[in-house]
């Protein structure tokens, strides 16, 4: 998988994950993957159901050390 752009979200709280990963889609090409790491336990859902909602693919997520990395193709 070819990440186009990498979102350094540790440390934030809910909505910043989101309003980060929104501004950061907008500089992507459709088709472009962006990796996203996050501590905020709630991000695991935001995420999802934000990548979802605006069409786009969330390809993988994984936990690691408190870490969630999140990989989301945009539409």
């Amino acid at each position: 998988m070819e990440v186009s752009k990498v979102l350094d979200a540790k440390g934030l709280a809910c909505p910043m994950p989101i309003v980060k990963t929104k501004k950061a889609m907008m500089d992507l090409d459709s088709g472009q993957v962006l990796e996203i790491h996050a501590t905020d336990k709630g991000a695991k859902n935001d995420l999802s159901a934000w990548a979802k909602s605006g069409g786009h693919e969330l390809l993988k997520l994984e936990e690691e050390n408190d870490v969630m990395k999140f990989w989301i193709k945009k539409a």
